[in-house]
């Protein structure tokens, strides 16, 4: 498996469509502060397709320190969740 990186996907891109790359680069960065800021407000986003990002929370829970094998309690907390679309 291998890791594509935003600067690969943003030369690829580019390249498919002919556009300039710093161009290709606002677009993609827009699209992930755009991104960042709906899932920040506990938005879904969902992309026809694509797959469905939504905020979730994950419930409280009991963990141990594996040094001195205390039971540590870890707060709910909210995480990011992608679902793949068909």
């Amino acid at each position: 498996m291998k890791t594509i990186t935003k600067k690969l996907l943003i030369d690829r891109i580019a390249d498919s469509k002919g556009m300039r790359r710093v161009d290709v680069k606002d677009v993609v960065q827009e699209f992930l502060d755009q991104l960042v800021i709906e899932l920040g407000e506990g938005n879904r986003l969902e992309f026809r397709d694509f797959g469905v990002f939504e905020v979730k929370q994950r419930a409280p829970r009991m963990a141990q320190n594996p040094k001195t094998l205390e039971r540590v309690p870890v707060p709910a907390k909210n995480t990011v969740k992608f679902k793949v679309g068909r």
